[in-house]
């Protein structure tokens, strides 16, 4: 061989080794990112289980309180506004009693809760005494609203 010859295969060659490097090198990270995204998604697999399991839990929760509440208003006959005084300092308030009380409305089938009783069907009504003509009904009493009543 010449040296022409010897040179252009010294080329080729240390081409071929440095061709070889690179596509291990492109290899080596191609299986690297592919380990990687097999991690990621097996954290997010773990992530979105652990937030739905969270919100079933959510939901049955409320789903209890709702029935709960709702045996109150319906079995023990008290206003809503009653069951918020009867629940510690604040822990409820009438929008949040009437939302836990249709959330377990939806769980049971029905499309809302009944109407929370303000009065005993056969009391009898009239309007137009008391405290600036309004009237607080519970249960079989008729009374004027109290001085902490508001509108």
């Amino acid at each position: 061989m010449n040296e022409q010859a010897v040179r252009s295969t010294g080329r080729q060659s240390v081409r071929q080794a440095a061709r070889r490097a690179v596509l291990d090198a492109q290899s080596a990270r191609r299986r690297e990112r592919a380990e990687r995204e097999q991690r990621v998604e097996a954290l997010v697999v773990e992530v979105l289980v652990a937030v739905r399991e969270r919100d079933a839990a959510i939901a049955s929760a409320e789903a209890r309180a709702g029935a709960a509440l709702d045996r109150i208003v319906q079995q023990e006959r008290l206003t809503v506004r009653e069951v918020v005084d009867w629940c510690a300092d604040g822990a409820l308030s009438t929008r949040e009693v009437a939302r836990l009380r249709a959330v377990a409305a939806r769980a049971a089938g029905s499309v809302a809760p009944p109407a929370a009783p303000t009065a005993d069907p056969s009391t009898s009504l009239q309007i137009g005494g008391g405290e600036r003509g309004r009237v607080e009904v519970t249960a079989d009493v008729v009374r004027p609203p109290s001085a902490g009543y508001s509108s």
